[in-house]
């Protein structure tokens, strides 16, 4: 039996209810979604507010991570805060440069890695760590399918997003594009699916980041439809 002590990050997972579970798995999804609904518009017009915010982030993951209560929600809140630094250096002012992306994303990979040897912050680090995952693997589908020109161009000239749009979802509606959807798709929904059936919390904020991708992609391609 566990002991009265016991961090409620690393008990067992019975000890767990359902509803936590769940909710750590939505806190993940919430949390990848929100650079689409809320930071992409802001860092376009206010790259240096985004990027001042991250201040904001930072101290609230502190503060939450040093209450009993909310230590799992500030944990989480940190990896996000990786993810929206790294959101706004990179759609702020380097965002012509697609092959920039995956470099900037990784900014906090070595304080990531560093906290997981050392046994802090699992949540926040394992969250960061799916969401990073899930960025290269969709820039990997990019690269594999040749959309990188027109994501450059879309950079340079989004007063021509409707024909920019148009190439791209021909050249992702050939058989090698859907191929590389195909791989890739059941790649992150089957390493999603595997540690969202973990007993760890730290794993399911990582399966809830790597999910997550697959949601966001989605809405991009819808988007790219409409356009």
């Amino acid at each position: 039996m566990a002991r009265a002590t016991e961090s409620p990050v690393s008990a067992p997972f019975f000890q767990f209810s359902l509803s936590q579970r769940w909710r750590v798995i939505a806190g993940s999804v919430f949390l990848i979604s929100v650079p689409v609904f809320f930071q992409a518009p802001l860092v376009r017009s206010l790259p240096a507010v985004s990027l001042i915010s991250t201040i904001v982030w930072a101290w609230l993951s502190i503060y939450l991570s040093q209450q009993s209560r909310t230590r799992i929600w500030g944990e989480l809140l940190t990896g996000f805060t990786w993810t929206w630094l790294a959101g706004s250096l990179y759609w702020g002012w380097l965002r012509w440069e697609p092959t920039l992306h995956l470099p900037v994303e990784a900014i906090a990979l070595p304080i990531a890695l560093w906290g997981l040897a050392r046994g802090w912050c699992k949540i926040g680090n394992l969250f960061y760590l799916g969401s990073l995952l899930g960025t290269a693997i969709t820039d990997l589908y990019f690269y594999a399918v040749d959309l990188i020109p027109a994501w450059r161009q879309l950079m340079q000239e989004p007063s021509e997003v409707e024909a920019i749009f148009h190439d791209a979802l021909a050249r992702m509606s050939t058989p090698w594009g859907q191929l590389w959807v195909i791989l890739l798709g059941a790649l992150l929904l089957a390493i999603g699916l595997r540690t969202i059936r973990s007993s760890s919390l730290h794993w399911l904020a990582f399966g809830g980041a790597v999910i997550s991708t697959i949601l966001v992609d989605g809405l991009f391609w819808v988007a790219a439809l409409l356009a």
